[in-house]
């Protein structure tokens, strides 16, 4: 899943693994949806193939896109979060990359906002 990362975005990405030992995923996606740097945390496994995280770092992107569409009225879209049963995504936009973490869903909304805003810092400067 790694497409000639930068020493950078690994470094971030394995910082935003760090922060909690919900993590399960974290990738840095460009803004048309590719995978720049990718880790699955060690201690944990897949729920989807690489192809359905893929696709699904696409459709973030056009997502993206699409709701850059309605900034200028209702402001900026800084975070999506979606629970599903075995499993919780986030996006985070950046300027010009989209984070993109799955995590264990047991969290609380306060400890996955907290997780946002340090995803935040880590990646202020990408």
């Amino acid at each position: 899943m790694n497409y000639n990362p930068k020493p950078d975005l690994l470094a971030s990405v394995e910082d935003i693994l760090n922060l909690d030992k919900a993590m399960r995923f974290a990738a840095v996606i460009d803004l048309n949806g590719n995978i720049l740097e990718g880790i699955m945390n060690e201690n944990k496994t897949s729920l989807e193939s690489q192809k359905q995280t893929e696709e699904f770092c696409k459709d973030a992107a056009k997502a993206r896109k699409m709701r850059e569409v309605y900034n200028e009225s209702l402001g900026k879209v800084r975070y999506v979060h979606t629970e599903r049963e075995n499993v919780t995504q986030m996006t985070v936009y950046s300027k010009n990359i989209t984070i993109f973490v799955t995590l264990e869903p047991e969290l609380s909304i306060n400890k996955k906002m907290r997780i946002v805003t340090k995803i935040k810092k880590i990646t202020g400067n990408l």
